[in-house]
């Protein structure tokens, strides 16, 4: 029996904590209308949090939870701005046992979001990674698009200067032409109409184009046409969060 209560005891005393990379809604609505209730479930019963903007994760865990008791969590800011070595001491919580979420203002963590700097270093410290289910706006935008889905590349942002954006786009769409490979885009919303009219003026009229708006919202917009075709209508994208995709040489 003695053996045993301390084989037990030096268990749970070498157990880690984990870090759940917790989805967050696309917009305003309701995280239950997108998100599984067992993410949410295990969401509400964290109290540690590394979230991209302290606001926006106070808010969606009140939305996921009414009587969530927020001043019983801590949250500690992962952006550009942030010291690293202050995420690794959080993670650090994670040697006491203590469960850490991971939480981007939009969507899934580490994917257009800085979080992979904290699930990179919770690899190193061996920390178990766990990943949950939820809206992701750049997967939602490739199943909607009737793009190639079995090869494709997300590119982030494309470069602000329009000089260096053109070149970019045209070397994007030839990536796209010999590769057969959907090229995806975001956008800062006020500047989606900028990087649309780039598209109509520097693409050719067959490559396909995908706009994907407002993802799971009531105000959702997705198409794809032809750049000939979308040179006829031109859809209000101002400050209205939107994915791009390209597919060249397919008629």
């Amino acid at each position: 029996m003695l053996k045993t209560f301390l084989l037990l005891a030096t268990i749970f005393s070498t157990m880690k904590g984990n870090l759940y990379l917790i989805p967050t809604t696309l917009g305003e609505q309701a995280p239950s209308d997108v998100i599984p209730a067992k993410v949410l479930n295990i969401a509400v019963n964290l109290r540690h949090f590394i979230v991209e903007n302290t606001r926006t994760a106070r808010r969606f865990l009140r939305s996921a939870d009414s009587n969530f008791p927020i001043d019983d969590c801590t949250f500690v800011e992962l952006n550009e701005h942030t010291n690293l070595t202050t995420i690794g001491q959080y993670i650090d919580v994670c040697d006491a046992g203590e469960h850490v979420g991971l939480m981007s203002e939009a969507g899934v963590p580490s994917v257009a979001d800085p979080g992979n700097a904290a699930v990179r270093l919770a690899h190193s410290k061996g920390i178990r990674v766990i990943p949950l289910s939820g809206p992701s706006s750049i997967i939602l935008a490739l199943m909607a698009s009737g793009l190639n889905g079995q090869n494709f590349a997300f590119n982030g942002y494309l470069p602000v200067k329009p000089p260096e954006r053109i070149k970019a786009i045209r070397n994007y769409e030839k990536r796209s032409q010999a590769e057969h490979q959907t090229q995806i885009f975001i956008e800062a919303p006020y500047r989606n109409m900028a990087l649309f009219d780039d598209f109509l003026k520097n693409l050719h009229p067959e490559t396909r184009l995908c706009i994907a708006t407002d993802i799971t919202l009531e105000s959702e917009f997705i198409k794809t046409m032809a750049i000939a075709e979308w040179r006829k209508q031109k859809p209000d994208l101002h400050k209205r969060p939107t994915i791009f995709a390209i597919l060249g040489g397919v008629v």
